[in-house]
């Protein structure tokens, strides 16, 4: 596949009552073979991109092992996003200081505060620990969109994000809670304007339609839920002195709540005082009762990690089984992604090598993976610059974190029929080419590859045939023809040169003596040309 069928290849239409599946695979735990493409498949999935180390970590693991180790939460705590300017800003905030709990300042100060935010983030996504934790947090970021333009407030943007963290592999039903009661959601979607002489279904409508029910074929709550929902809510605000949200039970609707048949013709008996708080967790349970709850979510695991496509064969043999082990397990997301990561449908051929990386995968994958140097977090002027750096980078490409398109999340991840098609088209696909070039020639940001330090790591580095081999078997989830690696050892490593111990005899010279800058010239300039034309091609934006 070259790019321009990459960039033109027709658009697959995406149903769930289509014949013809696409495979029978489902839950049935995985037992083939456990190697490299294996290996390499989970960790493309579960984390951003797959390091040598990392593969080599796992591949001596069984994999009920990996998965194991892989569904966890990290295991350190990340210390805040801090000033990372030379100065103290006008709230006091010392440089290298976090302004997490600080006053919130002007404008201009929210602006530098989101952009540390953004690149504080990225730096998490680019150090992330051997765990699914930072991909979970992009993927519940999605579900739970909220927008810092809107929110305004780059305290609230991080203390969402915590909230995204601290739930992101705990309790569904729990998570719901917390985040609509969440500053940054409550200011995002009008939560804290909703009162009982002027309720705001704004919150109410989205918690159904996009954060628990959805809209389905089998979801068939009514205007009328909307608005019992909008009532359930009323009385929430947030305070940005003290940098919380909080119930104010004199804007709270005390009337009883009806809800449709749909939900069982459920009442919720209106309450005074503080007590009102309380009937958000009697709607929670009227909603996670319903069982199309558990498909809603389990698609939408289903489409961030496996596949876009969703057809009735896959709908009887994954999500419903994976649906039923979501509401068995009362809404906990552990054994949900465990029993998805073991089963024989994620390890399916038809399943690898078929999804298109999105931007932040494909930037903060692309730095992992070629092991990229950045500076300490303690050198917080040079790092967060860095991490911003690459966070641009993936905006330019039409995916800037903590700004998706609307409350929906990025197109990408819903809109049919294209889905992933849409991170590639005339304007992203130049731009991903122009990282790749930049950042392995030039350097972009202070940024730059050095084509050693992969190469380094492969098995038999000195041996060309090998070295090509081992590189794409890390760096592609798509298997290339003999002769398209017959090109880039023959044309591309050697350059021309007709044998093979060219390169041994290059390698071996540069490994006997590194400090000797020419020789080392010569193993990166060939290395640079290797990785850049392997990064360039369609098979490199595939997952």
């Amino acid at each position: 596949m070259d790019r321009r069928d990459f960039l033109l290849a027709p658009s697959r239409k995406t149903t769930v009552t289509v014949k013809a599946a696409r495979t029978w695979s489902g839950l049935t735990p995985y037992t083939g073979d456990w190697g490299t493409a294996q290996v390499v498949h989970l960790l493309k999935r579960a984390m951003f991109g797959a390091k040598p180390a990392d593969v080599r970590h796992f591949a001596a693991m069984t994999m009920d092992q990996a998965v194991d180790a892989l569904i966890q939460a990290n295991t350190v705590t990340p210390a805040p996003p801090v000033n990372h300017t030379s100065t103290t800003d006008t709230t006091g905030v010392t440089p290298g200081a976090t302004w997490v709990n600080a006053p919130a300042g002007n404008e201009d100060l929210n602006n530098t505060r989101r952009t540390s935010y953004k690149a504080w983030w990225t730096g998490l996504m680019l150090n992330q620990e051997r765990t699914v934790h930072e991909k979970l947090v992009l993927f519940w970021h999605n579900h739970w969109a909220t927008e810092t333009q809107i929110v305004q407030d780059a305290r609230f943007d991080y203390l969402h994000n915590q909230t995204l963290r601290n739930h992101a592999l705990g309790n569904f039903k729990a998570m719901a809670k917390a985040i609509t009661l969440d500053p940054a959601m409550l200011v995002y979607l009008n939560g804290y304007l909703n009162e009982k002489t002027a309720a705001d279904e704004n919150y109410a409508r989205e918690l159904l339609e996009l954060f628990t029910c959805g809209k389905g074929p089998d979801s068939h709550y009514e205007e009328a839920d909307v608005r019992a929902a909008a009532h359930v809510l009323t009385g929430y605000k947030v305070d940005k002195v003290n940098i919380r949200s909080y119930f104010d039970p004199s804007k709270h609707d005390i009337g009883n709540k009806q809800f449709s048949p749909w939900f069982s013709n459920k009442v919720i008996s209106g309450k005074t005082g503080e007590m009102g708080a309380t009937e958000l967790d009697d709607m929670l349970t009227i909603i996670f009762a319903q069982p199309e709850v558990a498909k809603f979510i389990c698609r939408k695991f289903y489409q961030f990690f496996i596949y876009y496509e969703i057809d009735a064969a896959t709908e009887t043999n994954v999500i419903e089984p994976l649906a039923k082990i979501f509401r068995d397990n009362n809404y906990e997301i552990k054994p949900l992604l465990l029993a998805l990561f073991k089963s024989e449908h994620f390890y399916d051929p038809l399943n690898m090598s078929c999804l298109i990386k999105s931007p932040v995968d494909f930037c903060v994958g692309l730095c992992r993976e070629f092991g990229v140097s950045f500076a300490p977090a303690t050198d917080y002027v040079n790092a967060y610059g860095q991490w911003r750096t690459v966070q641009s980078a993936a905006a330019t490409q039409q995916q800037n974190i903590g700004d998706p398109p609307g409350v929906s999340g990025w197109d990408a991840y819903y809109l049919a029929p294209q889905f992933h098609e849409l991170w590639i088209n005339t304007d992203t696909l130049p731009k991903r080419n122009k990282f790749v070039d930049q950042i392995i020639t030039t350097g972009v940001g202070g940024l730059r590859i050095d084509p050693v330090v992969i190469a380094d790591q492969m098995p038999e580095p000195a041996n060309p045939v090998y070295l090509v081999r081992d590189s794409l078997d890390i760096l592609y989830r798509m298997g290339v023809s003999d002769a398209t690696k017959t090109f880039l050892k023959d044309k591309i490593l050697l350059q021309g040169q007709q044998q093979d111990y060219y390169w041994t005899d290059a390698w071996n010279l540069y490994k006997s003596d590194p400090s000797n800058t020419m020789n080392k010239n010569v193993v990166v300039r060939h290395l640079m040309e290797l990785y850049k034309y392997i990064m360039n091609l369609s098979e490199y934006h595939l997952a």
